[in-house]
C-alpha cells in the first residue's frame, strides 16, 4: 500500500519528527536521466510533443540563468511483508532480498533496476530517481518475520533493486533500523552500495562479521571522478568508496569490490586499475558484471551517451555492446552478465589475470546462519 496520507508528498503525521525534513526537503540539482519515457505497461501513451515534455521535465537553466530543479518526492509504502523470495531468474546468486526503499536517488544512468519502477506506475527515467518509495515499518516487519518458526537463516541481500545507503537514508534511517534487528539475531546479510554512508553502520556490520554473518560489496564503475559524476550523479566519489573499503576491512568486515557495470569502450580499460586500487585498500574479493540494458533502459543510456560523450565514442560504445549481445543491446536469455564472443573472453581473461596478480578471491568463506537466534516479536507493528 503506497501513500497512506492524504498527500503522499507530505510526511506521515504520526511520525513528524522522523520524516519532516526528508519528505519535504529542498530539491537537489544533479540527476542521471534526461528523459522520462512512458511506462511500458500503460495502454495510453502521449506521443505528441513528447520530446518537448521530456525537455520541460529535466533540469535546465531558465531565462535568468538559474538552474531549474527536479523536486524529490517520497511516498510511503505500508507493505505487510519485507523479506522477498527471489524466483524469477536462474543466474541470481541469492534467494532472499530486503529492500527498505524502491527507486534510488543516486541516479545511475545504467541501473538495471530502473524498469522495476514501472510496476509502480512510474517511469524508469527521472521518476526512478525523484519519486522514491520508503517503507517505514520495515524493521518491525523484519523482526516479526525473523521470529517465525518457518524462517530458516539463509542469507538476505539488502539492496537488490535499490541502494540502502542512498541519500534519503541519512535522515530516514530505515536501513539502519533493519540492520540493528539483523545484528541482534546474527542473521546473515550482505549489501551492495556506492555510498560511503555505509561507514555510519560499521559497528553493526562488525558485530555481524564477528559471527561470519555480514559482508559488504562496494561497487566501482570507474576511478575517473568526472566520469563518475556524470554517470552516477549522487553516489559517493570513487576515492570515498576506496576509503570505505579500507575502513570496513580494517574493522574485520569482508568486503567485495564489484566492478559493475563494465561498459565496453568506456570503462572496460579501467578493470586492471580498479582491481589494483581495491587490493591497495585491502579488499580481498572482486567480481564484475557486464552492462545490460533491459527494456527502456536502452533509450535512457543511448540518450545519455548522445548528451555526454563525443559522437565517435558513443558509436563505438554502442557497437561494442551489440558485439557482446549478438547484435542486440540486451539479451536476457543467454549469458546476460558476461556477454559472448572474443571481446567477452578478453574481459574475463583480464579480470582473472589481475585478481590472480593481487591474490584476490582466495579462501572465501560463505556467510553462515549457525549463530542465528530468533528475535522477540514486537506485540504490534504500527
Amino acid at each position: 500500500m503506497i501513500g497512506m496520507t492524504d498527500d503522499p508528498f507530505q510526511p506521515d503525521h504520526q511520525h513528524p519528527d522522523q520524516y519532516q525534513d526528508a519528505l519535504i526537503g529542498g530539491p537537489a540539482h544533479r540527476r542521471g536521466a534526461g528523459l522520462n519515457p512512458a511506462n511500458r505497461f500503460e495502454d495510453i501513451r502521449l506521443h505528441v510533443l513528447g520530446e518537448e515534455i521530456d525537455r520541460d521535465l529535466v533540469e535546465r537553466e531558465d531565462d535568468e540563468g538559474k538552474l531549474r530543479r527536479v523536486e524529490r518526492r517520497i511516498y510511503q509504502d505500508r507493505t505487510q511483508t519485507i523479506i522477498n523470495r527471489v524466483t524469477s531468474t536462474s543466474d541470481v546468486p541469492f534467494d532472499w532480498t530486503l529492500n527498505p526503499y524502491r527507486g534510488c536517488e543516486h541516479g545511475c544512468i545504467y541501473c538495471f533496476a530502473r524498469p522495476y519502477h514501472e510496476y509502480l506506475g512510474f517511469s524508469c527515467g527521472l521518476d526512478f530517481e525523484t519519486k522514491l518509495i520508503a517503507k517505514p515499518d520495515a524493521a518491525a516487519l523484519l523482526r516479526r518475520e525473523l521470529s517465525s518458526r518457518r524462517w530458516k537463516p539463509e542469507t538476505i541481500v539488502m539492496s537488490a533493486i535499490t541502494d540502502i545507503y542512498q541519500p534519503i537514508e541519512h535522515k530516514l534511517r530505515i536501513a539502519c533500523q533493519c540492520l540493528e534487528v539483523l545484528a541482534e539475531c546474527h542473521q546473515p546479510v550482505t549489501t551492495m552500495t556506492k555510498s560511503a554512508l555505509v561507514l555510519r553502520d560499521i559497528d553493526l556490520w562488525s558485530r555481524l562479521a564477528e559471527k561470519n554473518a555480514g559482508s559488504v560489496t562496494i561497487t566501482i564503475v570507474t576511478l575517473d571522478p568526472e566520469l563518475a559524476r556524470a554517470i552516477e550523479p549522487r553516489a559517493s566519489a570513487p576515492s570515498a568508496r576506496l576509503r570505505a573499503i579500507q575502513q570496513l576491512t580494517a574493522a574485520g568486515i569482508p568486503v567485495n569490490v564489484n566492478i559493475a557495470p563494465v561498459i565496453p569502450g568506456l570503462t572496460d580499460s579501467e578493470m586492471p586499475a580498479i582491481i589494483e586500487a581495491a587490493a591497495a585498500a585491502a579488499a580481498r574479493r572482486a567480481s564484475w558484471v557486464l552492462l545490460r540494458l533491459p527494456y527502456q533502459l536502452k533509450d535512457l543510456f543511448l540518450d545519455w551517451m548522445r548528451r555526454t560523450l563525443h559522437p565517435d565514442r558513443a558509436r563505438k560504445v554502442e557497437s561494442l555492446m551489440r558485439q557482446l549481445r549478438g547484435g542486440k543491446l540486451d539479451d536476457a536469455n543467454h549469458n546476460r552478465g558476461r556477454g559472448d564472443g572474443p571481446y567477452a573472453r578478453n574481459l574475463k581473461q583480464t579480470f582473472d589475470i589481475f585478481t590472480h596478480k593481487y591474490h584476490m578471491n582466495l579462501n572465501i568463506r560463505p556467510l553462515t546462519g549457525q549463530h542465528f537466534r530468533a528475535p522477540n516479536a514486537e506485540p504490534t507493528l504500527f
